[in-house]
């Protein structure tokens, strides 16, 4: 979908990029200290500050390498930490502070579409802008949903599954970063057209509102 980024659409790929993860994670964090764990305030992380949540490599290097080759570019922000232990409702809270970022990227997929009808006739380069936030934050939240370590989804389904399942979960989410995102590679490679079925459907949904 991104693959035929120029010019200036690059830069506006990036900005929309950082501004839909910003606020992904900082909502991890804001309902986290909601529920009861102070963890991503004390750390200093519910600022709406960039550097707080730039990670060198996943945030800046890998999508622009990605991009320049014209792959689909596969970006992170650092994830704000939080005990799961400390937050009410155990699992179930923890399920919360999980499903707050992709919401949270629904949320300005919305925003950017009733901002997108109000300048439909106005100015070209804010509603390109405007088209890339949306389906930035489409894409982000779709792609977080996915239930497999460490991605948002998994915290929702950690919630309702069988011990058995979750002991799976818990391997693989031991296994570091490159291990998991080759296994994300993987699920994309099997799955992908189902994937964007549901991101054409759900944003249909946003821009039809």
């Amino acid at each position: 979908m991104f693959s035929n980024l120029t010019g200036i659409e690059i830069l506006y790929f990036f900005v929309a990029l950082l501004i839909s993860m910003i606020a992904h994670e900082v909502m991890h964090g804001v309902t986290a200290k909601a529920l009861g764990d102070p963890t991503a305030a004390d750390m200093g992380r519910l600022t709406l500050n960039p550097l707080k949540h730039i990670d060198l490599m996943t945030t800046i290097v890998l999508p622009l390498a990605l991009v320049l080759v014209h792959l689909p570019p596969i970006m992170a922000a650092k994830p704000v930490p939080f005990n799961p232990n400390r937050v009410k409702f155990g699992d179930y809270g923890a399920a919360l502070v999980g499903a707050a970022g992709p919401a949270t990227n629904f949320a300005l997929a919305i925003i950017g579409s009733i901002l997108a009808h109000i300048v439909i006739n106005g100015n070209p380069q804010l509603l390109e802008f405007l088209g890339l936030f949306i389906q930035i934050n489409v894409i982000l939240m779709v792609f977080n949903l996915i239930p497999i370590p460490p991605l948002d989804g998994s915290r929702v389904l950690y919630a309702f599954a069988p011990e058995p399942l979750r002991r799976v979960m818990e391997k693989i989410e031991s296994m570091g970063f490159m291990a998991i995102l080759l296994i994300i590679l993987i699920v994309f490679e099997f799955m992908s057209n189902q994937i964007i079925g549901i991101e054409n459907a759900v944003l249909r949904v946003v821009i039809n509102l």
